[in-house]
């Protein structure tokens, strides 16, 4: 049942399935962050129309083991690492095996860890809050990546959508590879009433990188296939095929997602930006009710790949900078009505 327009603005504190969580309200959006647990961003939702365009934990023990198929994880760093080590201006990091089949590290640290709640509130136009991380000599992550530095993540609720603000702060005296990306999970349908074949998806796509057996580029980029074409121009299937496919982002002021209902005559615009160079496009089996269209700022495995940085999108984080990004997810009506 869709809730009715007189719902109140505002951040409140919720359980959701069990976990202390934050629920957002501008109508006609509602999202709903998980700060204990990765800080994850589990739904968003027109409540206007009953749509929901994230994909919900709503098996939690199924969260708990795979908390990367649901909501918005942050990783970082996103995707694999071969052996789980490279070099970065002369400093070798040794993160841990955590994909033993491929002997790779796989999605970083602050995917299913406790974010702090740095703040929260209401302004005139929207709602938001703000979590973060703050690493130091104190905490596990300094083992594996000894550098100093915060990240900040603000999400706001307003009429134009969901805003993600992320900030990466270096704390320390020497640069830092900064490595980051969101393995945002979309629930297609999102209406219920629909069914998948109702739906079509564009992806800012240019090419693919090609990827070994263990998922890893090998530092060639090949031609996007037909589908892929489609993908890259009027749009075809989430679930054309099963896919887990790696490809550079179209940065020319439109790279972005946009996910089309032809029967509701809506679309879910993921607009990213141009500071996020790559996407990953995973959609599990092509059945499942889900497909994961992945930013990153880089390539993945990007310090190991033979290239120069220009190519693979590695960042350098210099002492006291700060990089920012800001991402938009908000509907689109056929008709020309836009929340966004």
């Amino acid at each position: 049942m869709a809730i009715e327009k007189k719902q109140d603005n505002g951040v409140k504190k919720i359980i959701f399935n069990g976990f202390q969580a934050y629920e957002l309200n501008h109508f006609p959006y509602q999202a709903v962050v998980i700060p204990e647990f990765g800080g994850n961003l589990v739904a968003f939702r027109d409540v206007e129309k009953d749509y929901r365009f994230i994909r919900e934990p709503l098996d939690i023990e199924d969260f708990k083991q795979n908390p990367c198929l649901y909501g918005i994880p942050v990783l970082f760093p996103p995707n694999r690492y071969e052996d789980g080590t490279f070099e970065f201006q002369g400093h070798v990091y040794q993160f841990p095996i955590n994909e033993k089949s491929k002997n790779n590290h796989l999605h970083g640290f602050f995917y299913d860890r406790p974010w702090e709640v740095a703040g929260k509130g209401q302004t005139e136009n929207s709602c938001y809050i703000e979590l973060s991380q703050t690493i130091d000599e104190q905490t596990e992550v300094y083992r594996y990546f000894p550098h100093p530095f915060t990240i900040i993540l603000r999400y706001s609720l307003s009429s134009k959508g969901l805003s993600q603000k992320v900030s990466v702060i270096n704390k320390g005296t020497i640069s830092m590879p900064l490595m980051l990306g969101f393995h945002t999970s979309i629930h297609a349908p999102f209406a219920k009433n629909s069914k998948p074949e109702d739906y079509t998806v564009y992806l800012a796509i240019k090419d693919r990188i090609d990827l070994n057996e263990r998922s890893l580029p090998t530092g060639k980029r090949l031609p996007l296939d037909e589908n892929e074409k489609k993908l890259a121009a009027e749009g075809i299937s989430p679930y054309f095929n099963p896919l887990d496919h790696h490809y550079s982002a179209v940065n020319n002021g439109g790279n972005c997602m946009i996910l089309t209902d032809k029967k509701e005559k809506v679309s879910l615009v993921y607009d990213v930006g141009n500071q996020y160079h790559f996407w990953m496009f995973y959609n599990k089996d092509a059945k499942s009710g889900f497909f994961c269209p992945e930013p990153q700022t880089g390539m993945v495995n990007s310090p190991n790949v033979n290239l120069p940085s220009s190519h693979t999108g590695l960042i350098e984080l210099k002492p006291g900078d700060t990089w920012t990004a800001e991402s938009r997810l908000y509907k689109k009506e056929e008709n020309g009505g836009v929340y966004g």
